[in-house]
């Protein structure tokens, strides 16, 4: 039987990489206060994007009505969190790199919330 090098070398590589993954610096957190003044203090797009979906919690509470353990909760959580991919792509390719006014910044939130958290009918 032959040595899997093949194998070894995947494996190790795969091990490599998490071990990397695990010890490199995990961005700060964005206060609300940085999109104070989007004139004088710009951001970049990806920036803005990453602060409103980490409010998904927040808007599927609102969404739904319903705390966090509610059924409608978890699954609004859940949903939102399966269109993250394809709502970021969306924005990307609509908006500017840079979110310099509150304007924009208002347009990509409401067309980012509005793509995760879908409004409802009825």
């Amino acid at each position: 039987m032959k040595f899997p090098t093949v194998t070894v070398v995947l494996v190790s590589a795969a091990l490599l990489f998490v071990f990397w993954d695990q010890t490199r610096e995990q961005p700060q957190a964005v206060d609300t206060s940085r999109f104070t003044d989007l004139k004088a203090n710009p951001v970049k797009l990806s920036t803005a994007v990453d602060w409103v979906i980490t409010q998904l919690p927040s808007l599927c509470e609102q969404a739904t009505g319903q705390a966090e353990g509610a059924e409608a909760y978890a699954s609004c959580v859940k949903n939102a969190e399966a269109r993250t991919s394809t709502c970021r792509r969306g924005v990307y390719d609509r908006f500017p790199s840079v979110v310099a006014s509150d304007s924009v910044f208002r347009d990509v939130s409401i067309t980012l919330i509005n793509c995760l958290v879908p409004p409802t009918s009825g």
